[in-house]
């Protein structure tokens, strides 16, 4: 990357240094406006946005930027944070609930409205999440794109962000706590979280075994250890997410079976 790339990779990744404490510092405006109006709002919930938060900024860092143009391996470690740790995070944190909430009543309902068009509602399908999530990450390490992206600034911070973005959009399309009366049924998410553990494994092993992302400048000993590295890291981030999904769904069980005994006990 030539002097003048970089400068403008890094004015690229401070706007989204300040773009990510931009959305906290509405998170806590949001958080403060329930309080005032005497509505709760989970501890828990603000600890994890924040933390989510805090991994993006991290991941974003000088000391990480300079790490991942120089070594595979900080590469790696970036996406993992900004890819599957911190959007993990942010998606507990449950923003559009906040959201909804905070807003008036009509934007509230055409926000709910636009939610439930036809093309939003394909854009979160699990499915669709899944390619622009896993999907992305086969594009960008076994086709020159990778080399590419540290030639042009721009898609190199494109890059970052989508797979922040991408990466919220799935977590929330199989665990996600804001409400979603579309969301497809738990069996679907469950069989797409199993295909996406499965498709990450298999391209940290395709990394390992054939020496991608090829032509990068990166040896192999580099390589092998960055492609541990997602296969390790990988695995760990999506435990984390089948383990929310089970909560979610052992709640749902629960919830279920409790209001069966209640409409029971009423009929008797």
């Amino acid at each position: 990357m030539t002097h003048d790339a970089h400068l403008l990779t890094l004015a690229g990744t401070f706007l989204l240094v300040l773009l990510t404490l931009g959305l906290w510092f509405a998170y806590v405006l949001g958080v403060r406006s329930q309080r005032r109006r005497r509505k709760a709002w989970p501890c828990r919930r603000l600890i994890s946005f924040s933390l989510g938060c805090g991994l993006l900024v991290l991941a974003l860092s000088p000391p990480m930027v300079e790490w991942g143009h120089a070594d595979l391996r900080g590469h790696m470690m970036q996406h993992l944070l900004l890819a599957m740790f911190a959007p993990i995070a942010l998606m507990l944190g449950a923003p559009g609930t906040l959201l909804l909430r905070c807003v008036p009543v009509v934007t509230a309902r055409r926000l709910t409205d636009l939610a439930a068009t036809a093309p939003l509602r394909c854009l979160s399908h699990p499915v669709t999440a899944l390619l622009l999530d896993i999907g992305a990450l086969y594009v960008l390490y076994l086709t020159p794109l990778y080399q590419l992206s540290f030639s042009q600034p721009l898609l190199h911070v494109w890059l970052h962000l989508h797979f922040v973005l991408a990466g919220y959009l799935f977590s929330w399309s199989i665990a996600g706590p804001d409400p979603a009366p579309h969301r497809p049924g738990m069996w679907l998410r469950l069989v797409v979280l199993f295909i996406a553990i499965a498709g990450h494994a298999v391209l940290g092993k395709l990394m390992y075994a054939y020496g991608f992302p090829r032509d990068a400048g990166h040896g192999l000993a580099q390589i092998e250890a960055a492609a541990q590295l997602m296969y390790y890291g990988g695995d760990l981030a999506e435990l984390l997410l089948a383990l929310v999904f089970s909560a979610t769904w052992y709640r749902r069980r629960a919830t279920s079976a409790a209001f069966g005994w209640q409409t029971a006990n009423r009929r008797t």
